[in-house]
């Protein structure tokens, strides 16, 4: 359901002041399913156990189920004050997601914004998907799914950096980042740019703690490119870390999807790596995808992703999936995927975001379920 609370413009006669037309709406999905997976992990730990198979509730099959406000204010001549506030909840328990905080979650941990649009683009300040994150979602014929997908490889290559998936701090890249400012180009031609500056706040450290981004798209004639270059300072600390300023977080990715009638096939290529320290964290993602829609409600995607790691050749993990989904109407779509890892040497790539694998296991997953936004 969505509810819009809307003020009609109104004329102040002593001031002849007029009150632009302004609008808030609440908006969100839930997501659900069942999970089947051969083999199980109880944390991204590199010397976790394969705990066997496992058949759970799963939430978040194709995205994260969530919630949010998001409002606009005419200001005029083109030009109107935003905000938006998001946030990921677990459909099984109502939980809230995962915040920066190791050991706490947030109820906006997806978005807190403020902005401004107009002629120029659109400037946003606060916690918000880093624009790295939807380039990559927009040139994966998988569409950045929570199975199987750009997505899932990506943080693939971030737990094989170290990342213990108990916050959303990446040691490489970042899918949300906190006090980040976010400017969106008008496209010319197809043509788009975002830049992100999230300054750190760290006393006597100008770079402890800020990331930079830079992402440049085309979208036309069916073509659609990504090129992101990502670098952060201080990047995943734990929770007894002094910011330094160290550049320990670096992220390149060129990718492409192009769709002619209904057929669509992408391609990237990525790499991650601690530019502080490239002997022990330097990791390359290749991709490759084929998509078809055999009917305006219902099509069919697959994707392969293949991780190695640069520095030690017995590290590499290769990751096939296939999903089905048919909308039911605009807001409601059924979905099937499977997926197959085939982890060697102390890969831990999982299928499906939240369900670990454990280091150098194959693993197979089923996920059927039910998306519905409103």
């Amino acid at each position: 359901m969505k509810l819009k609370l809307t003020g009609a413009a109104a004329l102040l006669a002593f001031t002849g002041v007029v009150h632009a037309q302004s609008s808030v709406t609440l908006f969100g999905a839930i997501d659900s399913g069942l999970l089947y997976q051969s083999t199980s992990a109880a944390s991204f730990n590199p010397k976790a156990p394969n705990l066997g198979k496992v058949y759970a509730f799963k939430d978040g099959g194709i995205y994260s189920s969530f919630w949010g406000l998001k409002g606009t204010e005419d200001l005029g001549g083109g030009y109107a004050a935003i905000f938006r506030l998001q946030g990921a909840f677990k459909s099984s328990n109502g939980g809230f997601g995962l915040s920066d905080t190791t050991g706490t979650n947030a109820i906006f941990n997806i978005a807190s914004v403020v902005g401004l649009s107009g002629p120029f683009g659109t400037v946003t300040a606060g916690r918000q998907f880093a624009p790295m994150a939807l380039a990559m979602a927009d040139t994966d014929v998988r569409g950045g799914h929570y199975f199987g997908s750009i997505l899932t490889a990506w943080i693939g290559m971030n737990q094989a950096a170290g990342w213990n998936g108990l916050n959303t701090n990446g040691p490489i890249g970042a899918l949300y980042d906190s006090n980040a400012i976010v400017y969106n180009s008008p496209a010319f031609a197809g043509v788009s740019a975002a830049l992100e500056y999230a300054p750190g706040g760290v006393p006597g450290s100008f770079q402890g703690g800020t990331r930079e981004s830079a992402v440049l798209k085309y979208s036309n004639y069916g073509l659609r490119l990504s090129a992101v270059y990502y670098n952060g300072h201080d990047t995943n600390p734990g929770p007894t870390t002094v910011a330094t300023g160290l550049n320990n977080n670096r992220f390149a990715y060129l990718g492409a999807l192009y769709t002619i009638h209904d057929f669509s096939v992408s391609a990237s290529y990525s790499n991650g790596r601690n530019p502080a320290h490239s002997n022990q964290v330097n990791l390359d993602l290749y991709t490759g995808g084929v998509g078809y829609r055999f009917a305006p409600d219902f099509q069919v995607t697959t994707g392969i992703y293949y991780l190695k790691d640069r520095n030690n050749s017995a590290n590499k993990s290769t990751e096939v999936a296939a999903g089905a989904e048919y909308s039911l109407s605009k807001a409601t779509t059924l979905y099937a995927q499977v997926g197959h890892v085939n982890n060697k040497g102390n890969m831990t790539q999982m299928i499906t975001y939240g369900t670990p694998v454990a280091p150098g296991e194959s693993t197979t997953a089923v996920n059927i379920g039910m998306r519905h936004l409103f």
